[in-house]
């Protein structure tokens, strides 16, 4: 879909549908809604006053206009109370009117900057989640579908505005919402796509295309060299399956002059059945996605690579599919990490955190810090918070402060847990260094204390999002499915690293 910004009047502008929007309780419209409404001979306010139109959040009135002006239809989007309004709120009205005039046939689609007048956001900002928004809203995940080679699609939106002045503020903010909506669309695609086609080879090639397009440095390790790095936890969880372990790693660097390189690792199990403790048949399907983690940290690269911020970053994604068979990796077994650290497993459905702790070996070999770890973790994080949020855990409170704050701008809640230290205790093992899992109560805290014994000293944070990596049903611009969780929070904290990093060099 083609995104354009132009100095036009909405009223008087040709497309197969127009936009406009009202707050809940506004009896007569004002602004360009007026605008439109009195060349429409007031047939927006007869239907606020026949109370038709509410304004209610996301409530939608389709009028055709039978030549009156040149588009033939204007959808009314309600943006519900003016004092709750938001950029989020942006985002999902600009997807919820679009999914409902594509679902009509429309493909070419005007409007507004919703929340950059009445609404008192900042304008490019809200033309930025008009871009995230749409580009979102409007996923469809469709490669495997013949019937979806039959169904419209939207190819042009255009935002108007009479002012010539904000035109280039708006065009940077769509700019930026693009990549940043499509990064999401990248991990979404990965986390949808069934597990006999996202091998952990085809994942490595996946991310070797990003990298290309984005002009990233690309390098994929195969067991050879997996084995030859010490990675035994990684090459545990992969020995059940037919399909060979990689590990990606992608080259972020933009700030080449500066020692300093961060850290973004992700999970990267393409298919996760359990092994030997199996899982319960109901909803593994879904267990295709245990790699969003992975896909979040290789599209939110590819999406620095395209807005190139002056910061080095490196993303490591240790990819492997955990199956049961007669090489299975069995609970009483011992693997050793990179670092030489043994583990006796206990249960081979705590696979994640063996996998990225061979990954945090490896990142602090490089000597990146912060390492930020991101992962369908545990199901004990999403029992504590449901869908609503996304759980993390830190070592560093400055990090914590700017995690929950890039969460904010993306309109991906982020909220953390404490690192108890006297969980540690139930990690330790008679046999081994340390049990891959603790009791069940605590189970979040309990993972991400196995994963604190590898990062030592290391500034670090670790994201279990296993709360909010799929939905059952569209809501807003999220879509059923894959979420692309936290694609765009981990985008916004590298951005805000990289401002706090040129503040620092222009102090000096």
């Amino acid at each position: 879909m083609d995104i354009r910004v132009e100095v036009a009047d909405l009223a008087n502008y040709s497309a197969r549908a127009i936009i406009v929007n009202l707050f809940e309780g506004v009896r007569r419209p004002g602004g360009a809604t007026g605008a439109v409404d009195k060349a429409l001979d007031g047939a927006i306010s007869q239907l606020i006053a026949d109370g038709e139109i509410k304004g209610k959040l996301n409530e939608l009135t389709l009028i055709h206009t039978f030549g009156k002006i040149p588009s033939s239809r204007v959808l009314v989007v309600g943006l519900g109370k003016q004092g709750e309004f938001s950029l989020d709120k942006v985002r999902d009205v600009s997807a919820v009117s679009l999914r409902h005039l594509r679902k009509i046939g429309v493909d070419s689609v005007a409007t507004i900057v919703h929340g950059a007048g009445i609404g008192g956001l900042d304008p490019q900002a809200c033309a930025q989640a008009i871009a995230e928004g749409a580009v979102m809203g409007l996923y469809r995940y469709q490669k495997l579908n013949k019937s979806s080679e039959e169904q419209a699609e939207i190819r042009e939106l255009t935002l108007l505005e009479l002012d010539a002045g904000k035109a280039k503020a708006f065009r940077s903010g769509v700019e930026r919402g693009r990549i940043l909506a499509e990064a999401a669309n990248y991990a979404r695609d990965m986390a949808n796509e069934p597990a006999n086609l996202l091998t952990p080879t085809a994942f490595a090639e996946r991310a070797r295309q990003l990298a290309a397009d984005a002009d990233l440095e690309c390098e994929v390790f195969e067991r050879e060299t997996i084995e030859n790095l010490g990675m035994g936890a990684l090459l545990g969880v992969a020995a059940g399956s037919v399909q060979p372990p990689k590990l990606i790693v992608l080259r972020y660097m933009g700030a080449p002059d500066n020692k300093k390189t961060l850290g973004l690792l992700g999970k990267g199990i393409t298919f996760d059945s359990g092994g030997i403790s199996l899982k319960p048949a109901n909803n593994m399907e879904e267990m295709k996605g245990d790699m969003s983690g992975g896909a979040a940290v290789i599209s939110a690269l590819w999406a620095l690579g395209k807005l190139r911020p002056p910061i080095n970053v490196i993303a490591v994604v240790p990819a492997s599919e955990n199956m049961p068979s007669g090489a299975a990796t069995k609970p009483g077994d011992v693997l050793r990490a990179m670092n030489g650290k043994t583990i006796e497993v206990i249960n081979t459905d705590a696979e994640g955190r063996l996998i990225l702790a061979d990954a945090i070996c490896y990142a602090r070999s490089l000597g990146l810090s912060p390492i930020i770890d991101v992962a369908t973790l545990t199901g004990a994080m999403a029992i504590a918070l449901g869908e609503g949020a996304t759980g993390f855990l830190t070592t560093d409170s400055d990090l914590a402060d700017r995690l929950i704050k890039a969460g904010e701008t993306a309109g991906e809640r982020m909220w953390q847990f404490p690192l108890i230290e006297e969980y540690r205790e139930s990690l330790k093992s008679e046999v081994a260094d340390m049990k891959n899992v603790g009791p069940r109560y605590g189970g979040a805290i309990t993972a991400a204390q196995f994963l604190h014994e590898f990062v030592e000293d290391t500034p670090w944070a670790h994201i279990d999002m296993a709360p909010t990596d799929h939905v059952d049903k569209n809501k807003g611009y999220l879509v059923k499915g894959a979420t692309g969780i936290p694609t765009r929070t981990l985008v916004n904290l590298v951005l805000a690293l990289a401002d706090k990093g040129r503040t620092k060099t222009k102090a000096k």
